[in-house]
Order: structure tokens, then C-alpha cells, then sequence
């Protein structure tokens, strides 16, 4: 994976697994997955100036806690935390988990803030712009997930997120290497010009 990046230009590689609550993984033990290991000294010398950085895709509970505690948290490079779970809820029930993930301090990047799927799932309704502005008072990145099934923000967010100071960190969700050619869907949906802002 890090040597597909280096051959397309990248400069950084995030390993990100999913935390032991996903339902992608069952795995129910406390510790963080192996594969979550940094990369050690050798590695990362013999790839510099390129880096990997350790990440976890933590997941945000029914009651908006983080799936691991702080002890574990703090063992990451950047934590992504995002809803995998309960997705049919109110906006109200929505709000709440998103809001309390962002006040946790090793909150890094919201991920997929909607949890929706183009054409299949429409995902929960949230407040965008205090999502947006929490984001920002938090200091936590916004992910525009570029898998074209996600594209989550949506792209009619980012002129409002930007113009407020956010920072949006466009990743392609890539589960392979292959999944790397993904970017090009975020990058063009960063770039559509901002001709109107939803009302929601």
C-alpha cells in the first residue's frame, strides 16, 4: 500500500482499521486490532521522506462515547470517528451522538458525517452547519469520503464549510490498492463551484 502511494505521488499514507464495536470486524477484544501497529524505525526511515502514520476509525456508540477509552485513544497518530451503527434515527438522536464524538478531545476527523450511500441509503439528517461550526470550535477535520458510493460531505456543504474555516481532509476510502483511484471523485466534488447552499 505504502509503495502504490509513493508511485502515485503521495506523500503520507493513513492505516486506519475499523475499532471492536464495527460490525465489519466482530472483534470483540479491547485492544486495538495488530494491524493498527506503527510501522517501526526501519520501515519508516528506509520510506522517508514518505510516512505512515497510524490511525483507527474509531466508532461513535448509540450514545455518542468513542468506542475505545483514552488510554488507547491516545496510542494513534489521528483518530477518525464516525457512525456505523443505529443509522435509522432521528435527527435529533443524530445530533447528539455527533456532537459529543466531536467534544472528545482524540477526535481528529469526522468521518462520513451523514453515513449515507448514493442511490441505496439516504443517510441520517443532521444540522450541517452546526456540525460544520462544532468542527471547527473542536478543531476536528471533516472527511469528504471520496468512495463514489459516499462522496459524504456533500459537495454543497464545502463552500459554507470552507468559508467558516474548516479544514476538509478528502481521503478515498480505499480498502485496497486499487481503491487509491477513488480520490479523483472527491477532488472533482472539493472543486464543483458552490452555486447554491442546501437550506438544511
Amino acid at each position: 500500500m505504502a509503495a502504490a502511494c509513493i508511485q502515485k505521488g503521495f506523500e503520507y499514507l493513513v492505516i486506519s482499521d475499523h475499532s471492536k464495536s464495527a460490525l465489519l470486524c466482530q472483534r470483540p477484544q479491547r485492544r486495538p486490532h495488530p494491524r493498527t501497529t506503527r510501522p517501526d524505525r526501519r520501515t519508516q526511515q528506509k520510506l522517508a521522506p514518505f510516512t505512515i502514520f497510524k490511525s483507527i476509525e474509531c466508532d461513535i456508540l448509540n450514545d455518542g462515547a468513542l468506542d475505545y477509552t483514552e488510554d488507547i485513544l491516545a496510542t494513534f497518530d489521528l483518530v477518525i470517528t464516525s457512525i456505523h451503527s443505529n443509522l435509522k434515527m432521528t435527527g435529533e438522536k443524530a445530533m447528539s451522538r455527533l456532537l459529543r464524538a466531536l467534544e472528545n478531545p482524540y477526535t481528529t476527523i469526522l468521518g462520513h458525517m451523514t453515513g449515507r450511500l448514493l442511490l441505496s441509503r439516504p443517510g441520517y439528517p443532521v444540522d450541517h452547519r452546526t456540525v460544520i461550526d462544532t468542527c471547527i470550535k473542536n478543531k476536528v477535520a471533516i472527511e469528504l469520503n471520496a468512495h463514489p458510493r459516499r462522496l459524504d460531505i456533500d459537495w454543497r456543504w464545502i463552500s459554507y464549510a470552507l468559508d467558516r474555516g474548516a479544514l476538509i481532509s478528502i481521503d478515498p476510502d480505499a480498502h485496497s490498492i486499487d481503491g487509491y483511484k477513488d480520490i479523483r471523485y472527491g477532488t472533482l466534488a472539493a472543486q464543483k463551484p458552490a452555486s447554491h447552499q442546501p437550506k438544511t
